[in-house]
Parts: C-alpha cells; sequence; structure tokens
C-alpha cells in the first residue's frame, strides 16, 4: 500500500484523482459483487466463494505488504469462513454462521476496546514511566490541584449546559417551523453547521471572537458590533470563567441541527388523532405541546440528549483548536492529552479512567430507555 501511494504521488494531479476515484469503485464494486454472489446457492457460486475467501485476503496482505506467515495465516482463515459457511449452507446450523461472522467482530471489539480499557486502567495507578505502582497518587494530584479540579468543574458545566440548550432549542426550531412554508429550507440553515467540523466550527467562531485594538479595524464579528455601538473591543476568550460559556456555544451551535432533525422527525410522528382530541377537549397549542406532543417524542428526547451529554463530555477539538486550555478553559479530553504530550502517562490515564467514569452513567441509561422500549413495544 505503501508503495501503491508512492507510485501515486510521482503522477500528475490529473491522473492522480480518476486513479483514486477508479479505486475507490473498485473497492465498492467488489464489495456489491460479494453481496450478491454470496446468498446464491450453486457448485458455480461455491467455488467463487472459496476463491474469494482465499485470494482476497492474500491479495490485501500482500498489497499491506505483510510477512509471509500472516499472508498463510490470512490464506488459512479464509479456508475456514469458506467452511463456516458451507457448512450453515449445507443445513448443519445456524451455530455455524454465528460463530463464523461474529468471531471477527468480537476480535476487534477485544483488540479496540476491551484491551485498551484495562491498560489504561491499569496505567492510571502507574508512575509516569510505568513502572511502579503509585496506588491513587495520580487521583490525588487530580483532585488536589486547582487547574485540576477546575478542569473537571468545566467538563461538568459543558455537559449540563450544552446539552440542554441544544436539545430545548432544536425542539423549539422543530415544533415552531412544522408544517410551515419553507420548512425544508429553514430547516438546511439549521443544519449546515453539522457538516462542518469541530475543528472548522472552532476557527469560525474564534474569528467571531478575534479583539483588535480599539483603534484598528475589528475582523470579529462580535466585537466589530460592539464598536459600532461604542463599546471597547472585548476578549471573549480570556474571560475567566466566562469564556468556558462562550465556547460552549460553539458546541450548541453545531448540535442544534442535529436536535432539531431527530426531534423533527419525531413530532411528525405525533398521532394527528391525539392533537386533534387534545383541541377538542378544549387545550391551547401549549398544553397540548406538553401534555401531548413532548410525552410522544419522550424517547427522541432522551436519544438526543444522551448523545450529545456524550460528545460534550468527550469534546476536545473546541478546546484545543480555540484556547488550548489557556486561562482556565481545559476539559479532560484537553488535559488527558497534554499530560500525555508532557509524558506524564499516569496522569493522563487517570483523566481517561475519570472521563469513561463519567460517560457510564448516561449510557448505561440510555440501554435502559432502550430496554423499556422494546418491553413496551
Amino acid at each position: 500500500m505503501t508503495a501503491f501511494f508512492e507510485w501515486l504521488s510521482t503522477l500528475s494531479p490529473w491522473l492522480e484523482i480518476p486513479i483514486l476515484i477508479g479505486a475507490f469503485l473498485a473497492v465498492i464494486g467488489l464489495l456489491l459483487f460479494m453481496i450478491e454472489i454470496a446468498p446464491r446457492s450453486g457448485r458455480i457460486y461455491t467455488v467463487i466463494r472459496l476463491a474469494a475467501c482465499v485470494l482476497l485476503p492474500l491479495l490485501v496482505l500482500w498489497v499491506l505488504q505483510s510477512y509471509t506467515w500472516a499472508i498463510i495465516a490470512a490464506g488459512a482463515l479464509g479456508l475456514v469462513f469458506f467452511w463456516l459457511d458451507y457448512r450453515a449452507r449445507a443445513g448443519s446450523g445456524y451455530l455455524f454462521q454465528l460463530v463464523g461472522f461474529l468471531t471477527p467482530a468480537l476480535l476487534l471489539l477485544l483488540v479496540g476496546l476491551v484491551v485498551p480499557l484495562i491498560q489504561t486502567s491499569v496505567q492510571a495507578f502507574m508512575n509516569s514511566r510505568g513502572t511502579a505502582f503509585v496506588g491513587l497518587d495520580n487521583f490525588a494530584w487530580i483532585f488536589t490541584q486547582p487547574q485540576g479540579i477546575r478542569t473537571v468543574i468545566n467538563t461538568i458545566a459543558w455537559v449540563l449546559i450544552a446539552p440542554v440548550v441544544s436539545t430545548i432549542a432544536g425542539l423549539a426550531y422543530a415544533y415552531f417551523i412544522d408544517k410551515t412554508r419553507g420548512e425544508k429550507y429553514y430547516k438546511i440553515l439549521v443544519f449546515l453547521p453539522m457538516a462542518i467540523s469541530f475543528v472548522g466550527a472552532s476557527i469560525i467562531w474564534r474569528f467571531m471572537y478575534t479583539p483588535r485594538p480599539e483603534d484598528q479595524e475589528q475582523i470579529g464579528f462580535l466585537n466589530q458590533v460592539i464598536v459600532w455601538f461604542g463599546g471597547e473591543p472585548f476578549n471573549f476568550l480570556a474571560a475567566d470563567p466566562w469564556n468556558t460559556l462562550f465556547l460552549i456555544v460553539v458546541l450548541i451551535w453545531v448540535q442544534t441541527g442535529f436536535a432539531m432533525v431527530v426531534l423533527s422527525a419525531a413530532i411528525k410522528g405525533v398521532p394527528s388523532e391525539q392533537l386533534e382530541a387534545a383541541e377538542l377537549d378544549g387545550t391551547n397549542a401549549w398544553q397540548r405541546f406538553i401534555n401531548v406532543t413532548v410525552p410522544s417524542i419522550r424517547a427522541s428526547l432522551v436519544v438526543v440528549l444522551t448523545t450529545i451529554s456524550i460528545a460534550s463530555l468527550k469534546v476536545f477539538d473546541i478546546v484545543r483548536t480555540m484556547t488550548a486550555g489557556a486561562n482556565n478553559t481545559s476539559v479532560i479530553a484537553n488535559e488527558m492529552y497534554t499530560q500525555f504530550r508532557s509524558f506524564e502517562t499516569g496522569r493522563s490515564a487517570a483523566f481517561a479512567v475519570i472521563l469513561f467514569l463519567l460517560v457510564m452513567p448516561i449510557i448505561i441509561y440510555n440501554a435502559r430507555q432502550l430496554q423499556k422500549q422494546k418491553e413496551v413495544r
């Protein structure tokens, strides 16, 4: 693969683009071909599946320039999958399919999630070099240093403010523009920030907040407005503790579109008969909204709140791009990265464990809500 990209870099840009597009289309076509071929029965398709299960892993590993034994192992793995698939198609039981198709996913889950979780948890109780057990010293350092306490408080502020404001704004917008003329255009305007990465949104808002001396032309829109009204330029990102709130605004701006789309779809699913019955009972618009609409979309509200809450807990790009944690704006994810760059792996792992413990209650609550919905259905 490295050789391929090195060779590609030597070509003209006018050739690189069609080659990359062609390679992408070839991969997609191959996947679609395998999806169409796999379910069919017959000797010819059995031979095709056998060739694909053996040759494709060999080809991929050869392109990646792996070792010879790795190529042989990939071929053996392809044979195993083919055998499982053949036994399942021959009516030998569902267990073969279950094991055959779940094993790669379970292995990836084990390697990508379980093992790093264990390693990080162990590292949190070790020193910076990972050579000695220090117990709870890393956690004690976090909660005894003013900066560490402020970092945790800032993270909690993010998760308390951003999800609530984003959900309320998205719900209000979705409700008031529902079935109005030009609804799709209004939704596009609110949803557009979702198409921007957190880094891109952070750069945009950093320009919005940028101050310049009073005698110079302002490039920040907000400070330009302040100057127009006779005020002095204000350094939004240095005004502690309000600067954290100004950073939260960026996440709210991005996530409101997500909340609006999900809740708008949920509102459209509210039975009109319920709304009409409530109207006949003499309720006003606010009562219908509180007593009919909101209970009907409760499941969607929970999904939106928990999703944005998790995004708020893990926020890193916005803080790193706009302030890098300066002026008491750091959050756990940013401080975890900062400590890691300072070769304090134990403290970095301790921040990661704290972040994991903060995320877990939200995930458990969301899982329980989904389980309740399944029981009702």
